[in-house]
Parts: C-alpha cells; sequence; structure tokens
C-alpha cells in the first residue's frame, strides 16, 4: 500500500501498512489539514477516474549498511494499467531486470536477470491482484499503489498530521507540494497543479531508522491509452518455466546489503 512498511523480503517496493494507531490519535483537522486532504483527493479522483493508464518512474531506495553508511539504488520502470482487471509492471536497476504481467486470468512473473518465469492462475481485479502478490507471495507490482481506485483512504490511514507546504517545480510542471506524518513515518507528494492533478513525486522518509533513509518515485510520463497487446505475456523461448516460489530473489536491493531502511 501507499503506506510504508521497512524493506521487505524480495521486492518490497511500494508497498505496506504502517502501524497500528488508534483512532483517539488523530489530531482534529485544521484549516492546513484540510486544504491537504483536499487536494490529495482531487488527485486520487482523478487517478481512480482514468480506465487506462500507462506511466513511467524511476525509484530511488536507501538502506543502511552495518557500518551506518547510506547508500541509494536507482531503478527505473512503466506501470501499465486497464482497469478492472489487466496490469503490466516493469522494473529494471542495477541488480534486477523484472516484469508483472496479468491478463485479467492469469500472473506472470519474468525474472529477466535468471532467464526464468513463472506463472498461477488468478482471478479478480487488478487491483486485488496488487494485494494477493504483496501478502502472499512477496512480490510488488512496482509504482502500482499510486495507480489505485482507493489510494485516498490508504494513503490517509494512520496520518496524524498534514499540511500544504507551498508550490513546486517538478520536470517543469508545477506542483502542490503537501507533507504529511505518521508516528514512525514522513511523506511528501508532490500534485500537478491545475485540471490534471497527476502524481510526480513521491517521497517516504523512515524516522524511526537511523540516518532517516528515504524512498523516492518520481513519476516522467503519464498517458491515457495503453496499446491492445499490452497484456499479452510472451516469454523468451530461451527462459525456463519455473514455480513462483522458486524465482530467485527479484527484491531492487541486492542480496548482501543490509536492508534496514527506507519504509514504503
Amino acid at each position: 500500500m501507499i503506506k510504508v512498511q521497512q524493506v521487505m523480503p524480495l521486492c518490497g517496493v511500494l508497498i505496506g501498512a504502517v502501524l497500528a494507531i488508534g483512532a483517539s490519535l488523530v489530531s482534529p483537522a485544521s484549516a492546513e489539514n484540510g486544504d491537504a486532504e483536499k487536494l490529495l483527493k482531487g488527485m486520487a479522483d482523478y487517478v481512480a477516474s482514468q480506465k487506462n493508464l500507462a506511466v513511467t518512474f524511476d525509484s530511488d531506495i536507501e538502506v543502511i549498511t552495518n557500518n551506518l553508511q547510506k547508500i541509494q539504488f536507482t531503478s527505473s520502470g512503466q506501470v501499465q494499467l486497464s482497469r478492472p482487471d489487466k496490469l503490466r509492471a516493469t522494473r529494471t536497476g542495477g541488480y534486477r531486470d523484472v516484469e508483472i504481467v496479468f491478463d485479467g486470468k492469469t500472473l506472470s512473473v519474468n525474472n529477466k536477470d535468471g532467464k526464468d518465469y513463472a506463472q498461477i492462475e488468478v482471478a479478480g481485479t487488478a487491483e486485488e491482484l496488487i494485494d494477493v502478490l504483496r501478502e502472499k507471495h512477496g512480490v510488488v507490482a512496482p509504482g502500482a499503489d499510486l495507480l489505485l481506485t482507493n489510494v485516498f483512504n490508504i494513503m490517509m490511514t494512520d496520518v496524524v498530521e498534514a499540511a500544504v507546504i507551498g508550490k513546486g517545480v517538478i520536470d517543469g510542471v508545477e506542483c502542490d507540494h503537501l507533507a504529511f506524518r505518521n508516528v514512525e513515518t514522513d511523506w511528501q507528494i508532490w500534485i500537478e497543479s491545475g485540471a490534471k492533478p497527476i502524481p510526480r513525486k513521491y517521497v517516504i522518509t523512515s524516522k524511526g531508522i537511523g540516518e532517516a533513509p528515504q524512498y523516492t518515485l518520481r513519476i516522467k510520463e503519464w498517458k491515457t491509452d495503453v496499446a491492445a497487446d499490452a497484456f499479452a505475456f510472451k516469454p523468451d523461448p530461451s527462459f525456463k518455466k519455473i514455480a513462483l516460489g522458486d524465482l530467485s530473489d527479484i527484491d531492487e536491493v541486492p542480496q548482501g546489503t543490509t536492508k534496514t531502511g527506507a519504509k514504503r
């Protein structure tokens, strides 16, 4: 989920649930809180209204090593979504090249580095698939959480402070800069100003971890058309088909790195 959690096994990329905070901890909404929530809700409603989306992104995740050195790993990817039940997500970094494809019936996870892939039959919507992947298989569709129809409720769960910081410019586009706080994390989002409130940048800071590592997602392209064959999976004939549980490590952070970093 957009709520954030310590870097998880496999490809813990954007998703996780943060704390169990009682409702009594939530401060009464101030005018500033209300403005921030209104802008976030506008973004969420706009995203949910798009039947087809094709989004490219860059992501950075920081980890803290045993000798307290902060190291950042960078990836790029794309998410293509056709509501209600089609999804393709890719993530390419210096250590992993992974692809997830769901055509409404079959889920395919393609590990290009390991030259193998796995497939399982899955029923339901793309949003339900994202939950199943994360909770049952430890696999995350990179960047997909920001595109969910219930993104507002997910993001606002456990928020104790919200503020409109002001304006910012992301890749030449003017954005509204919002900041939110939970007990363990601070997170910020930059939303394009105007008629198309697109999320342009998202940063999560882990306050409960020394050196306060961050996770950053920057959206580069946002399109509302998807090719007709975008959700057809065609594996490389030289790749081996294996069980989903037998896939090698597909995390964006290489094995051997201390994973005590960014909560996402």
